[in-house]
Parts: structure tokens; C-alpha cells; sequence
């Protein structure tokens, strides 16, 4: 059985795609398999993964409106160890036809439903706002990690996406959890970005992982070559940070099973 993992944060340029395309690379790097799928109507996850977004037929959208098949959709690329599904603008589209069509908020899940015995993590990179893509992709989902920049403005978004996951969780998703709060981008020479990383420890002691993703010149290299930083350069402080962040994840689900078995 898969689990679902969405990526989002309503505030743009944390870091989110950059997390999806390169923890799914680290966790396919140990034997897992792995499905992106790129929700958000920009397409980087998608350019980020080596597929060129404006010469792709078919893309998430009409997965969403139930034009084609996951299987269909689902898209390799040689240079990178885990399948795609594929996203462009097209997906402005299919918010807008969304919003006449019954079950709008579940048509993401229902079309993950052949998915879970085939892959063992499914990555959702969800566009930077609040919208009907990213509510599918919080319905689809079993968790949702937030990447976040330790700066003043992000503690007052992360207060906006919790009360987004409490409302769906009451309503149509009562299983969906926050997986963890990551924190990106970071410098610690900022004084502001280690406060603010003491307030995410002392509110949300549980959640923020250990894993930081420095400032690094090498992952924001690595989208422009179409493939993650561990293709790119592995020995790179943003490669490792990531396979950190893939080894912490998956100890995290280890230690669940056993409290789960012993309880």
C-alpha cells in the first residue's frame, strides 16, 4: 500500500517543487518505488524531471477530468529513477472545469485508486495557492509536508494550511496528518532564520524535522539540466541534505509500524 505524501505551501518559492523533485529521487535512490505527480500548472516538476511540459499530449488534467488513465499517463524518463505524471497549464483548465463537476475535491483520489499496490510513495507538488488542485491533492493524500523558509511571513502561512488540513480532515479526509515541516533554504549565519526555526521547534516539537535543506548553489542548478541534484552532483550539501531527509522519513515510518505492532 503507497502512501501520499502532498508537498504544499500556499506561499510560492519555499522550495516545494525542489523538495518533490529531489525526495523523490532520494527515495527512489533506496529501492523505493516512487511516483511525482506534478499538480501545479507551472509544470517545473515536470521540466525539473527532464520532460519538456509543452510537448507533452496529455497531463495531469485530464487525468483529473477523467480523460485518461494513470496508467496512461504515467511518463519515465531514463535519467531519473522514479515515473511522472506530468503537469503544464493545462491544469488551469481543469480547476476552472472542476468546480461544475460532482465530487470535484475527489477526482485525484479516485484516480490514485490503481496506484497503491504498484508504488510504494506517491509525491504530490501542489501549486502555491489554496485552490481546487491543491484541496484534490489533500483529499488524495495520507499526509502533507510543508517546506518552509524560516522568515516572518511563513509562520503566519503555516497558521492558514493548518487550519486548511484541520477543515479537510473533519470533512472528507478524516486520515490526513501533517507529515512534517521542513525547513529550506536555510542559512544559519541569518539570525531571523534561526529564530524563527526556534519557534517552529518550540510550537510543533514534533513535527519539524531534524533534516535542514541549506541554501546550496547546486540545487538550484540542477532544474536548468532537467534532473535531480543527485544526478547532478551527489556529493553536493543539498544532495545529502535530501537523502537525509528521505533516511529520516522512512526511520519515522519504521518506528510507526512498531509502536503501531505493539500497541
Amino acid at each position: 500500500m503507497s502512501k501520499i505524501i502532498a508537498i504544499a505551501n500556499q506561499k510560492g518559492g519555499v522550495g516545494k517543487t525542489t523538495t518533490c523533485i529531489n525526495l523523490a529521487a532520494s527515495l527512489a535512490a533506496t529501492h523505493r518505488n516512487v511516483l511525482l505527480i506534478d499538480l501545479d500548472p507551472q509544470g517545473n516538476a515536470t521540466m525539473g524531471s527532464g520532460i519538456n511540459k509543452n510537448e507533452i499530449e496529455s497531463t495531469t488534467c485530464d487525468l483529473l477530468l477523467g480523460d485518461v488513465s494513470l496508467a496512461d499517463l504515467v511518463m519515465k524518463n531514463n535519467e531519473v529513477a522514479y515515473d511522472i505524471l506530468p503537469g503544464n497549464g493545462d491544469l488551469t483548465a481543469a480547476e476552472v472545469a472542476l468546480m461544475n463537476m460532482p465530487n470535484r475535491e475527489r477526482k485525484l483520489r479516485d484516480a490514485l485508486a490503481d496506484a497503491h499496490d504498484k508504488y510504494d510513495y506517491i509525491l504530490i507538488d501542489c501549486p502555491p495557492s489554496l485552490n481546487m488542485l491543491t484541496l484534490n491533492a489533500l483529499v488524495a493524500a495520507n499526509s502533507v509536508m510543508i517546506p518552509m523558509q524560516c522568515e516572518y511571513y511563513a509562520l503566519e502561512g503555516l497558521s492558514a494550511l493548518i487550519e486548511t488540513v484541520e477543515s479537510i480532515r473533519s470533512s472528507v479526509n478524516p486520515d490526513l496528518q501533517i507529515e512534517g515541516l521542513l525547513r529550506t533554504m536555510f542559512d544559519p549565519r541569518n539570525n531571523l532564520a534561526n529564530d524563527v526555526s526556534g519557534q517552529l521547534l518550540l510550537h510543533f516539537p514534533k513535527k519539524v524535522y531534524r533534516t535542514i535543506i541549506p541554501r546550496n548553489v547546486r540545487l538550484a542548478e540542477a532544474p536548468s539540466h532537467g534532473i535531480p541534484v543527485l544526478n547532478y552532483d551527489k556529493s553536493s550539501r543539498g544532495a545529502l541534505a535530501y537523502l537525509a531527509l528521505a533516511g529520516e522519513i522512512l526511520r519515522n515510518e519504521e518506528n510507526a509500524a512498531l509502536i503501531g505492532a505493539s500497541a
